[in-house]
């Protein structure tokens, strides 16, 4: 390609000799170039290497067998042996009922329904509206059901629910019987 002597150089010689000037910064640095079909073989080779490393090891790391107990275990068939044995597994239901709550019951239910307290396999549980109150007593047979599943048999039987915190509408010692401020509190 030839250029007319009166224009100057065009846009596709600076790419040019941008793309030279790079090229010699990396020869300086010490890097090859190489072209696609030797990086292509060079790729293969290493993934061919890569999986006859890994069929080596699944075939000689095969674990020992001791017969008197110490094959090596998983730290959670450890743990739940310990809690089985110290019998520590309705303290542990416990636990798992209010640290678990939104994953048991689902994100919508724990935005609304929080649990307050945990004694005698009885749940107390305190909702935001009277409106939720009512649903989650609606969903209550539902959710024993679930936690029977996640948590074992017996863990929770009853689920006590609260609505919200009514205030108190009485001032002063004395107080006439009313029906209130005729609004939903619990």
């Amino acid at each position: 390609m030839t250029q007319p002597p009166d224009e100057g150089p065009t846009e596709f010689d600076a790419a040019r000799a941008m793309l030279n000037r790079m090229r010699q910064a990396a020869l300086a640095r010490g890097e090859i170039r190489i072209d696609a079909a030797s990086a292509q073989r060079i790729n293969q080779k290493i993934s061919e290497r890569k999986d006859a490393d890994r069929s080596k090891r699944r075939n000689s790391a095969a674990p020992a067998q001791y017969k008197d107990g110490r094959d090596p275990q998983g730290i959670g068939n450890v743990f739940g042996r310990l809690v089985r044995d110290r019998g520590w597994t309705s303290p542990v239901a416990v636990g798992s009922v209010i640290s678990r709550w939104p994953e048991l019951v689902g994100p919508q239910i724990a935005e609304h329904c929080t649990p307050d307290s945990f004694e005698d396999s009885t749940v107390l549980v305190r909702c935001d509206s009277t409106a939720w109150a009512a649903q989650l007593k609606l969903l209550s047979h539902s959710l024993l059901k679930r936690f029977d599943e996640e948590l074992g048999q017996g863990v929770v039987t009853v689920i006590r629910v609260l609505g919200p915190a009514a205030p108190n509408w009485r001032h002063g010692m004395r107080s006439v019987p009313g029906r209130g401020p005729r609004d939903t509190y619990g």
